[in-house]
């Protein structure tokens, strides 16, 4: 992978963990996240009311911190990027569980919850570019084992 690469890598790393930390935060304030109401509804609905609304907005807020300080600090792994992956996939939920929460009374009109969620469109994209990205490198060093491997059988061979 080249310079420019890591360089394009690392932005959107860095763009996605502060996201992920900044709404993680906010939600561990009471009033603070504006999709507070709409999170504790939808994890009442995932969860069919076993977790109580405040434990399952802090695990959230939890879950959000650390996948955000994850990204920034590069501790990017397979498990990160896949279980920020299962989270921004989950956000889009409330679209079908909750329709008149994120397009009011018109169903052809987005309200601000509306655009917060399909924002997410984004984010996706760019975590699978990561994934992508994860992926190529850890090939690319399986290969780059699995040649030295060859070599040393070979080299082997003929002493």
């Amino acid at each position: 992978m080249g310079n420019l690469e890591i360089r394009k890598n690392k932005i959107i790393r860095l763009s996605i963990g502060l996201v992920y930390l900044i709404f993680g935060v906010l939600k561990f304030f009471p009033g603070a996240s504006p999709a507070e109401e709409l999170a504790t509804n939808t994890i009442q609905i995932l969860t069919f009311g076993f977790l109580p609304s405040y434990f399952g907005l802090i695990a959230l807020a939890l879950f959000e911190s650390f996948i955000g300080i994850c990204l920034i600090l590069n501790w990017q792994n397979k498990l990160i990027i896949y279980s920020a992956i299962a989270h921004i996939t989950f956000t889009f939920t409330p679209i079908f569980l909750l329709p008149e929460q994120i397009f009011g009374e018109n169903k052809f009109i987005f309200t601000l919850l509306s655009q917060y969620i399909f924002k997410n469109i984004i984010i996706l994209g760019a975590l699978f570019t990561l994934k992508i990205d994860l992926d190529f490198n850890k090939n690319k060093s399986m290969k780059r084992k699995l040649s030295n491997l060859i070599y040393s059988v070979k080299k082997w061979e003929f002493s």
